[in-house]
């Protein structure tokens, strides 16, 4: 569908309005009722999963005839064993502890108020994403323990996998109790749908991109319902002058091929130029031992024959794919400047022994997460114990960094009085 049409627009607005409906529902719910509806999603995802993983054997095929990047058709896959994950996501959201509620701060007044800032959901949240499956299970999820309703535009490319999604999470919450609409897609309205999300203000509260750097730009720039913006990952690790050379050849093979498809990988590798001698041929050997492009400046082919000249290009690039980036640097100064200029501000990390640069290093960068000796993989909110994610955000107002249950929330204040006035 190209233009919005007066019918299609219907639809459209009396979906967001029934979320909005279910988000007071939600606002309310304890958290035992929220958990039963985490749980009776968890076991629908096992017991659906012949006919979720039918429907993505169809956008599979559907990829492979569009010519979709290995990168972006890893992200779409699902099999049993992605479900059983996305199934253990779910229930480790039902072990965290509920945030809505939580008391933030408070004090009592020479005059008596008693005042308290407390954690309250957001109310509606909005999601756009490409090919990412996943991200329909996780942000249903945590929206839905965090007391918010959920609308949801994944994408083209996962059409038919979101479909049935949607209806089996609608099912499962509709069986806890719950309002079925605490979960919607806005899919088949195409990219109307996504235009009218974007511009739902009244209705949607925030609105999370996730995806490519050009598809979040779009929505930065276009949407009037507030964004929380997630970032394109063009993540760096710097190997020190100390570096343990086992240490870097395991952390950066980790970084760069463990799953080459995601946000958190590692997509430039800069090395201090006293240690390049020492440490950038095993690093660089166990890479292309495991298929890695590597795309060297001048100093790297020259110390490593076996690459590639790297351009401006690759500094700025998020490959999601076998490629890596090397540079040579001088000194610590010389990775904070590279840094500085071609980070998304996303994950950096040292490898090093030297405890002054490692505490330099993570007061001076400025990214959402800063590591020191490990993998950038662990830039997760599986990994840091949140359960899932919405996606990990690089902007620096309201939420930083891989984005859980507490990210989903804002604040209110409660004023208790006993007849107090103003003088």
């Amino acid at each position: 569908m190209s233009v919005t049409t007066a019918a299609a627009l219907v639809p459209l607005a009396e979906r967001f309005a029934a979320a909005k409906r279910a988000s007071t529902v939600l606002a309310t719910a304890t958290a035992a009722t929220k958990n039963r509806a985490l749980e009776a999603i968890a076991s629908a995802l096992l017991a659906e999963s012949d006919r979720i993983v039918a429907a993505n054997a169809r956008d599979l095929e559907n990829a492979d005839a569009n010519g979709l990047s290995a990168g972006l058709r890893d992200r779409l896959a699902l099999d049993e064993k992605r479900l059983g994950a996305l199934a253990d996501a779910v229930l480790d959201v039902v072990a965290l502890v509920d945030p809505v509620g939580e008391s933030v701060r408070g004090s009592t007044l020479p005059n008596g108020l008693k005042l308290s800032q407390v954690r309250v959901p957001f109310g509606v949240v909005g999601a756009i994403y490409e090919a990412r499956p996943n991200v329909t299970v996780d942000i249903a999820a945590l929206a839905l323990k965090s007391g918010n309703a959920a609308v949801l535009r994944g994408g083209s490319a996962a059409e038919n996998t979101n479909l049935v999604l949607v209806d089996v999470l609608r099912t499962a919450i509709a069986s806890s109790g719950l309002p079925a609409d605490s979960v919607q897609t806005v899919d088949e309205f195409g990219r109307d749908g996504a235009r009218e999300l974007m511009r739902a203000r009244g209705f949607v509260d925030v609105l999370i991109p996730r995806g490519s750097a050009e598809l979040i730009n779009a929505v930065v720039a276009e949407s009037t319902v507030p964004v929380i913006e997630t970032g394109a990952g063009v993540v760096h690790i710097y190997l020190d002058e100390s570096a343990d050379e086992q240490l870097a050849v395991d952390i950066v093979h980790n970084a760069k091929v463990q799953r080459v498809s995601v946000c958190n990988a590692l997509e430039t590798l800069l090395v201090n130029r006293a240690a390049a001698p020492r440490v950038l041929g095993p690093v660089l050997d166990r890479l292309r031992g495991a298929g890695v492009t590597i795309h060297g400046d001048a100093d790297v082919r020259t110390l490593y024959p076996d690459s590639v000249r790297a351009t401006d290009e690759d500094w700025a690039a998020e490959y999601y794919s076998l490629d890596l980036a090397v540079a040579i640097v001088d000194d610590l100064d010389g990775a904070l400047e590279h840094i500085a200029r071609w980070s998304t501000h996303h994950t950096e990390s040292i490898i090093t022994n030297d405890l002054a640069n490692a505490e330099r290093f993570l007061a001076e960068v400025d990214s959402a997460v800063v590591m020191v000796n490990a993998s950038t993989r662990f830039t997760d909110g599986g990994e840091f114990g949140f359960g899932a994610e919405v996606g990990i955000s690089t902007q620096k107002l309201h939420a930083r960094g891989p984005m859980g249950l507490q990210e989903l929330t804002s604040t209110k204040w409660l004023v208790r009085g006993t007849g107090q006035i103003r003088p």
